[in-house]
């Protein structure tokens, strides 16, 4: 087809010589594909179509296709499987150490074993260097695909260095600079290398101000780090400054989409990322919370129970049960949102803990005042009965109030306490914030009963 067509008219094609074993006419067609289009085309296939095209591309070209398909753990231990171990374990040495190390992660330790087992020496003692880093830090993120030189050369000889390591390399627009023992001096980019003499030495013109992460550093804080300076790759170092590898920031574009699919996980109550799983283990993983919060629930109709004699006397409050409850869960919510991304960009982080809560507690004031206002004057006139609409702004000011504070300070007592503030899900913060607001509700109505029966 020569690239001409839509893009799924050429997978069409290419499934059809592919089919038809017409080994040169479709290395010719798929090689034509961005890398990224044959990685898709490969998701499209079934297991059959899969095994001719592992006899049709080398563990090279297959490292390349893997490199940039992001599919979930499930699928992707069922692709190795399919594969000669022979074949995945060359396939593994070929891709980017940090790759396969992401690969890797997600297999059981005797497979894990058996693919280090049938690499080259050095590939399998790269892979096992990182793989035992701890999970979501800077080191079991990083490459060790980078280029470096040493100050005391000049910039034909890094030149020279850089063309001849540009291949096995990640990224090559920064130059790292590092001393006999490897410990990190400057940096220098490739733009500085091009626009200067080649005799110039590379202590002269390399930047000695360099920004590093280290191993242990969160995967969240890198990102910021990245994000923050604009960088295309941040240096890792361990604690003594020796340079142990870069983070580019493809790969933390994948970190950015994993904590934003976890922290709407735990905002929503349930894994976002579900989609492909069969509908009994969804529902395992849904039921935990809906059982809890289930019972959490039960206490709340529990306690309008207790208000039943009041009701009775005025069947009327029973009619804003909802509106109030369903208003404070919604300012909770939103209260819960902003608090966890504060937390995950930590723009605060300098900020006292009660400025804070100052700041929630006057937030939640003004916007329960402005509400309480306007349904005290449309039930006050719907119903032609202001003392009930004042109950009722009344309730809905306080009750807004103290959801907008609980959605604020549980996750920030939560990071205090060194878990995930992003648990504190938005079906939690809602059901509590409707056991509050009923509690608040009835009492306030039993103080003003008099006034509008």
């Amino acid at each position: 087809m020569d690239g001409q067509g839509t893009i799924e008219e050429q997978y069409e094609y290419l499934l059809t010589i592919l089919q038809g074993d017409q080994l040169v006419e479709f290395r010719e067609q798929f090689f034509e594909l961005h890398i990224y289009e044959q990685g898709q085309f490969y998701l499209t296939l079934n297991e059959e179509e899969r095994q001719r095209l592992y006899t049709y591309l080398s563990p090279k070209e297959m490292a390349d296709m893997f490199d940039v398909i992001e599919e979930d753990e499930e699928d992707v231990e069922e692709y190795l499987k399919e594969m000669k171990p022979s074949y995945v374990a060359d396939m593994l040495a070929e891709m980017y150490t940090d790759n396969a190390v992401d690969t890797l992660n997600q297999l059981d330790k005797a497979s894990v074993s058996k693919y280090l087992s049938l690499m080259d020496a050095e590939s399998a003692s790269e892979i096992k260097e990182l793989l035992h880093y701890e999970d979501e830090t800077a080191g079991s993120i990083m490459t060790t695909e980078y280029v470096s030189i040493v100050a005391n050369q000049t910039v034909r000889s890094a030149m020279y260095l850089l063309k001849n390591e540009a291949k096995a390399a990640e990224t090559i627009y920064y130059v790292f600079v590092v001393d006999s023992e490897n410990t990190l001096l400057g940096v220098i980019s490739l733009r500085d290398l091009i626009i200067n003499e080649d005799d110039v030495m590379i202590g002269d013109i390399m930047s000695e101000r360099v920004i590093s992460v280290k191993v242990g550093d969160d995967q969240e804080d890198v990102a910021r780090t990245i994000r923050d300076y604009d960088f295309l790759a941040v240096p890792v170092t361990d604690y003594d400054d020796h340079l142990m590898g870069i983070v580019t920031v493809d790969d933390i574009i994948d970190v950015i989409d994993e904590e934003a699919a976890s922290d709407y996980s735990g905002l929503a109550g349930v894994d976002v990322e579900e989609s492909s799983e069969n509908p009994f283990k969804a529902a395992s993983k849904r039921l935990p919370w809906l059982i809890t919060l289930l019972f959490l629930g039960m206490s709340t109709a529990t306690l309008i129970g207790r208000y039943e004699e009041l009701v009775s006397e005025a069947s009327i409050l029973a009619v804003f049960i909802s509106l109030i409850t369903g208003t404070a869960g919604n300012a909770g919510t939103q209260s819960l949102a902003v608090a966890v991304r504060r937390l995950a960009i930590q723009d605060d982080k300098d900020s006292g803990f009660f400025r804070l809560i100052l700041s929630e507690v006057l937030t939640g004031l003004v916007t329960g005042f402005v509400t309480g206002v306007s349904i005290f004057l449309v039930v006050g006139i719907w119903k032609n009965n202001f003392p009930l609409g004042f109950v009722i702004g009344i309730a809905m000011l306080f009750a807004i109030t103290v959801a907008n504070l609980a959605g604020s300070l549980i996750p920030m007592v939560m990071d205090k306490l060194g878990f995930d503030p992003a648990v504190a899900s938005g079906p939690f913060i809602t059901t509590l914030s409707d056991l509050t607001s009923v509690l608040i509700y009835f009492n306030i109505a039993s103080l003003f009963m008099g006034y509008f029966v």
